[in-house]
């Protein structure tokens, strides 16, 4: 979609639609380039109705909470407005076509310097920028007619109060008490204040003098301890997944099946149950319902021969034996082989329509990926696959370490490839029409080969500037790589993604979303308009396949017993130890009210240490915010590694047992 279309349908579906009517604030939405306030990597979703990373840990506001805060200043233009919270400067020059003259306070430095210069740039000389304590206010330049705030106070700062000029409003979230934010409008009036509360938010904490200390709402408010009542109630509105007879996956699909995308999570990266229960979702959504693909946590050229497998024929141009990457027990499992080859039996079935495919949407096959662009190259264009080697040249001698290469960028040593391998990506697609037309397939396997690359070389490279942007940078890769595939699948095409819960689950419902990390389920939903689901996952004992340090040996874990804070707990304490619970609308609506309280939740990825466990592997999440569904497996073990076969082998998961193994 280009920024045009998507600007226009910014405009008439996520505010017109949702009653912003002032024509002024319209305008200024339709004027203001929203793409030049987001890091490079992010201009695609600019105008997507979603929160966005800037760094320091902030975000950009969603189009519609900004416009929702501006609208209830009921500006004419001829204001004086105060700022709290400048971050990239988005909202403060949607102010500066709607007031006089704007006065906004950053307490980042780098986020006030860098705002006010693209302010500067861009041409919006109304807007005065400082860095300094938002909470205070600035004193030398009250009273102020309007005050609006983008971040969450414990409660109304009395400094902007005294600020506020007679008939001015204040709009601001505040923290309710009970770990919700409402966002408030309070208006000065002649005998004192008159307070309004709007709707309920989720913004960053308000940090400074009258706001939040450093740190202190982090986990995203107070942390209660779980209780019998609220257990019980889960227990009452839980549908038990136990039993041949059980009707509980059935309904639980039959809520999702209507949807563009599923998002099945898990709750590590090593347990058995999680990849059986996907796969028997994923069975009814594909038999039943008719979805086309399944995209998974795996790198895309490993994952292309799985679908090679399952579809029948080459396609990929790399024959390799897939998953001996670390951590290979992810897909390299029983569990995982089964799904395969029930997969590919299905396939055989089909007739009428195009096969099932299988993907898979990681960045971590950097130069596999690059050994897979010049086959195809080599086999339809030679004089292309020339040039694609001189423009990976300078990458190919950091085969063995990419995160070198990125360190060696960082200090000077060598120039960075992203120009290069942006570029042969541009020339691939610029070919669209040419190479399709002689193998679809084939063409499309080489372009996400070349998005692989020059999203991986920025992800290396983002690595060394923190650890919210190398995230974004993947998951944002992983979106991308959603979006290509229901794009080659058709314009009614639907597709099923399994991966682990922090990239599925919504990051705005967590702490994630507080660092300043966006996640593919975010994404999906901004996106696509309330057609994903999302289905979390989650255990409170049993044991794991997992490793104690990154690339390290593989072993079978024990899984410590939940934390006494978190939902696991709450759901173990309800003594079932398996069940569907439906978050979007249950049937008694008091679990989901109670459930909204932020709690711990325990995410496992490759890497377990369980003698740090809360501080390695809990977040603070809300849950009905993050998921639409939750399946709870009390006690889950780990799965079944298989070992590695030789790149012959027809079943590029092959094991004793399969029955088409070659």
């Amino acid at each position: 979609m280009s920024l045009d279309l998507a600007r226009t349908k910014m405009l008439e579906d996520h505010l017109e639609a949702r009653g912003i009517s002032q024509r002024r604030l319209l305008e200024a939405f339709s004027v203001v380039p929203r793409e030049a306030f987001v890091a490079d990597e992010l201009v695609a979703l600019a105008y997507a109705d979603t929160p966005l990373p800037i760094g320091e840990s902030q975000t950009i506001s969603q189009p519609y909470i900004v416009a929702l805060s501006v609208s209830a200043l009921e500006l004419e233009g001829h204001e004086r407005v105060l700022e709290v919270g400048t971050g990239c400067g988005y909202a403060a020059a949607i102010l500066s076509r709607v007031a006089r003259e704007v006065f906004s306070v950053e307490r980042h430095a780098s986020l006030a310097e860098e705002a006010r210069d693209r302010l500067e740039r861009l041409g919006y000389d109304n807007v005065h920028v400082r860095h300094g304590d938002g909470s205070l206010g600035w004193p030398s330049q009250a009273p102020f007619d309007a005050i609006v705030v983008a971040a969450l106070a414990p409660r109304v700062p009395r400094a902007l109060l005294d600020q506020l000029a007679p008939g001015g409003r204040l709009v601001l979230p505040v923290s309710t008490g009970r770990s919700r934010q409402v966002l408030k409008r309070i208006t000065r009036e002649a005998d004192g204040f008159r307070e309004e509360t709007l709707l309920g938010v989720r913004f960053v904490p308000l940090v400074g003098e009258q706001g939040y200390s450093e740190g202190e709402h982090q986990h995203g408010g107070e942390q209660r301890r779980p209780t019998a009542g609220v257990s019980a109630l889960i227990r009452e509105n839980a549908e038990d997944l136990r039993g041949k007879e059980s009707r509980a996956l059935d309904a639980l699909v039959e809520r999702i099946a209507d949807q563009r995308v599923v998002l099945l999570g898990e709750a590590t990266h090593g347990s058995s149950e999680f990849y059986r229960v996907r796969a028997a979702i994923t069975r009814k959504l594909i038999q039943d319902h008719g979805f086309d693909f399944v995209a998974v946590e795996a790198d895309w050229p490993d994952a292309a021969l799985v679908n090679d497998y399952v579809v029948g024929g080459a396609r990929s141009s790399l024959r390799f034996t897939p998953f001996t990457r670390f951590p290979t027990w992810m897909w390299r499992n029983r569990e995982t082989a089964e799904f395969v080859e029930w997969l590919y039996c299905h396939n055989e079935t089909v007739v009428d329509r195009p096969k099932i495919g299988f993907h898979g949407l990681d960045l971590y096959s950097m130069f596999t990926s690059i050994a897979a662009v010049l086959a195809y190259l080599d086999r339809v264009d030679p004089a292309l696959a020339g040039l694609a080697r001189d423009r990976y040249a300078a990458l190919l001698p950091w085969q063995g370490d990419p995160v070198g290469y990125a360190r060696g960028v960082l200090i000077g040593e060598h120039s960075s490839s992203e120009d290069a391998v942006v570029s042969l990506l541009t020339e691939l697609l610029a070919r669209r029409i040419d190479y399709s037309q002689r193998d679809g397939s084939r063409y499309f396997d080489a372009t996400g080969n070349a998005r692989l690359v020059a999203n991986a070389e920025r992800y290396y490279r983002a690595m060394f500037q923190g650890a919210a942007d190398s995230w974004n940078r993947r998951d944002a890769h992983m979106f991308e790589t959603i979006e290509a595939l229901l794009d080659f699948y058709g314009p009614e095409a639907r597709g099923v993604i399994w991966e682990h819960n922090t990239h599925v689950g919504d990051a705005t419902a967590t702490e994630m979303g507080s660092r300043g990390e966006l996640n593919v389920g975010q994404l999906c939903r901004a996106r696509f308009d309330g057609a994903a689901r999302i289905v979390g996952f989650g255990t409170h004992h049993g044991s794991v396949m997992a490793a104690s340090r990154w690339d390290g040996p593989m072993r079978e874990m024990r899984v410590r017993p939940s934390h006494p804070g978190s939902y696991e707990h709450l759901c173990h304490e309800t003594g079932r130890p398996a069940f569907v619970l439906h978050l979007r609308d249950p049937v008694h609506g008091a679990v989901r009210d109670e459930l909204m309280t932020p709690r711990l939740q325990r995410a496992i990825g490759a890497i377990y240490r369980p003698e740090t466990e809360l501080e390695s592997h809990y977040l603070s999440a809300n849950l009905p915010l993050e998921f639409d569904e939750y399946v709870w497996l009390d006690e889950t073990h780990a799965v079944e590694p298989l070992p590695a076969l030789s790149a012959s082998a027809r079943h590029p998961l092959a094991t004793s047992g399969s029955a088409h193994s070659g």
